[in-house]
C-alpha cells in the first residue's frame, strides 16, 4: 500500500489539501497530534503537549491509523503527518524523544511503511490560531525548518508543495504520485 506523508508547518494548509484528496476519492489518515490535543483539552488539560506522555499518546494513535491504512491494499493513502513529525515536535518543544518513537521511526523506514517521498506543504505566509494551534507565524517557520531537517535525517526525500491555490497544490501532488508510481 503506497502511503504518502503530507507534512509542513502548522497552518500551511495540509488539512485542506488532505480534504481535497479525500473528496477526490483517496483514502486519508488524519493527523494524530491534533486529535490527541482536542481530546485532552476536552478532558480539562489546556496544554497537553507539555505533559510527559504526550508524544507516546500521539505515537499510539499514529500506529493505530497506520494499521488501519494497511487495509487499503494497493490504493494510494495519504497520511496527515507521521511519527517523524512527532519527533520534530519533540525537538521543537525541547523534549527528549521517547525510545518507542525512535524505534517506530526506525521500523517504519526499515519496513517501508511509508513511501520515501514526502510531500512538504510549504507555509502560506500566515498562521491562524486554533485551540490546538497556538503558534505565531515566526515560530512556525522555525518549526518548518525542524520538520525539514528531521525528515531528511530519517532518510526521506522531500517534494515541495509551494504556497498557492489549493487546486494547484493538490494537482501537483497528484501529478507527482502518478510519476512516482510509474
Amino acid at each position: 500500500m503506497p502511503g504518502y506523508i503530507l507534512t509542513g508547518a502548522p497552518g500551511s494548509g495540509k488539512t485542506a489539501v488532505l480534504r481535497h484528496l479525500e473528496i477526490d476519492g483517496y483514502p486519508v489518515m488524519e493527523e494524530a497530534a491534533t486529535d490527541v490535543i482536542a481530546l485532552q483539552q476536552a478532558l480539562g488539560r489546556p496544554e497537553p503537549w507539555r505533559e510527559p506522555d504526550f508524544a507516546d499518546r500521539v505515537l499510539d494513535l499514529q500506529r493505530e491509523r497506520r494499521r488501519a491504512a494497511a487495509a487499503n491494499t494497493g490504493e494510494v493513502v495519504f497520511h496527515d503527518r507521521s511519527p517523524v513529525c512527532t519527533l520534530a515536535l519533540c525537538r521543537y518543544l525541547g523534549l527528549a524523544a521517547p525510545p518507542a518513537l525512535l524505534d517506530e521511526i526506525e521500523g517504519t523506514t526499515a519496513n517501508h511503511h511509508y513511501e520515501r517521498t514526502v510531500f512538504f506543504v510549504r507555509h502560506q505566509g500566515f498562521v491562524e490560531a486554533t485551540a490546538a494551534r497556538r503558534i505565531t507565524f515566526e515560530e512556525s517557520l522555525v518549526f518548518e525548518r525542524i520538520h525539514e531537517l528531521t525528515y531528511r535525517e530519517a532518510g526521506f526525500d522531500l517534494a515541495d508543495v509551494p504556497a498557492g491555490p489549493l487546486v494547484r497544490r493538490v494537482a501537483a501532488i497528484r501529478e507527482a504520485v502518478d510519476r512516482l508510481r510509474r
